[in-house]
């Protein structure tokens, strides 16, 4: 089943500025689908399959030329002297939209796109669904617990089957690619610690403890599972409206579902008592922002803002004519809590809202509350690339 993406405009409007569009994001997020499907003119290729590489191999050139001016090359970081031909034939034609590439492996391909097509290259970024883009709404823990991406929702695979291999594959094919790491176990528990902080701040020694590993490894390792979009860091907001802010970032994955699956959790009941329900909600809310971001091709500009007395806004969205200020809070009805910290926020040119895990939406005075559900229309980040 393919899923319309709202990332689509900004690929066909890059295609019609640049030679070649690279699109990266983590395995299982919906790139072949969504390249197949929406540019049905390009010729496919993937390289994940043997004689594809092999006929590549010993011809280079005669088979570039034979799949005509238009090619999706996939899985392309297994044949890394594709790009110097990508390179010199796109060169020679000089016009748009010759070429895109994708891969499941992001950082190997970005970093041969860096030494091969700088200049002459956009790399955009397929995360997982949005909220916006889940073909059937469902309750809220049921959205958190499944996760956004696309295979579980085309044909209904339980989670408790699709992400044990998906983190099995991750590890025993992306991690050994990304980093030598020796002791895959203690990766994956490592990967497990990660999702016990969902939502937390970064206490890198603690979690190198906990780990049992020193804290550069805990650097290192935190680099792979940023570089291959299995978590972000959320940085604080740097405009300092006071002198004793927190600069720890906090850490967040970029997919409920798999952070759900890494607590442990097997339905969307245990996801409602569970004791980090209220992270995994602010980590659904923060991570579609992110990704509503990079569907419009753009940097997020989303971070948090605490002071070292615990005073925190959940979420700040600098815009180019505002800031959002919102907070971010799981329950499903609402109290006074959910705006204290926003009363004590200040208000120039700041626009204050909470998002909850109820529908109504309501005016507080200047501070607006807003059902989960309505997180894709009221950011004013318009998929076109354009904000509102």
């Amino acid at each position: 089943m393919f899923f319309p993406r709202f990332i689509l405009p900004h690929l066909e409007a890059m295609l019609k500025k640049f030679p070649v569009v690279s699109v990266t994001g983590p395995r299982q997020a919906g790139k072949t689908t969504l390249l197949r499907h929406a540019f049905p003119r390009f010729h496919y290729v993937n390289f994940e399959l043997p004689d594809q590489r092999l006929m590549f191999a010993e011809d280079p050139l005669g088979f570039l030329r034979s799949k005509g001016p238009q090619i999706i090359f996939d899985e392309v970081q297994n044949v890394p002297d594709v790009f110097s031909y990508v390179q010199a034939l796109s060169d020679e034609r000089g016009t748009p939209g010759q070429y895109i590439l994708s891969g499941s492996q992001s950082f190997l391909l970005n970093q041969r796109i860096s030494q091969s097509l700088a200049g002459r290259v956009y790399v955009a970024h397929l995360l997982p669904l949005t909220l916006g883009e889940l073909p059937v709404q469902e309750d809220l823990y049921t959205t958190i617990f499944k996760g956004f991406y696309p295979r579980l929702h085309a044909i209904d695979i339980h989670p408790g089957h699709f992400y044990p291999s998906y983190v099995q594959t991750y590890i025993e094919r992306d991690v050994r690619m990304l980093k030598a790491i020796e002791d895959l176990n203690a990766f994956a528990r490592f990967l497990r610690l990660c999702a016990g902080r969902v939502g937390q701040l970064l206490n890198l020694t603690s979690l190198a403890g906990d780990a049992g590993i020193s804290v550069n490894t805990a650097k290192a390792w935190l680099s792979v599972l940023e570089a291959s979009y299995i978590i972000f860091l959320l940085q604080p907001w740097h405009k300092s409206l006071n002198k004793r802010l927190i600069k720890a970032p906090k850490l967040y994955f970029y997919d409920t579902g798999l952070a759900s699956y890494l607590l442990l959790i097997q339905n969307p009941e245990m996801v409602q008592t569970h004791y980090l329900y209220g992270g995994l909600f602010e980590n659904m809310i923060i991570s579609d922002i992110v990704k509503q971001y990079y569907n419009a091709g753009r940097q997020p500009n989303v971070f948090f803002w605490r002071e070292s007395n615990g005073t925190e806004i959940d979420c700040i969205v600098e815009k180019e004519t505002e800031v959002l200020a919102m907070e971010i809070k799981g329950g499903l009805t609402y109290t006074s809590d959910f705006i204290k910290n926003l009363k004590r926020f200040p208000d120039e040119g700041i626009r204050k809202m909470v998002i909850y895990g109820g529908n109504e939406d309501v005016r507080l005075g200047n501070i607006s509350l807003h059902g989960w559900r309505k997180i894709s229309s009221i950011t004013g980040i318009d998929p076109t690339g354009l904000s509102s």
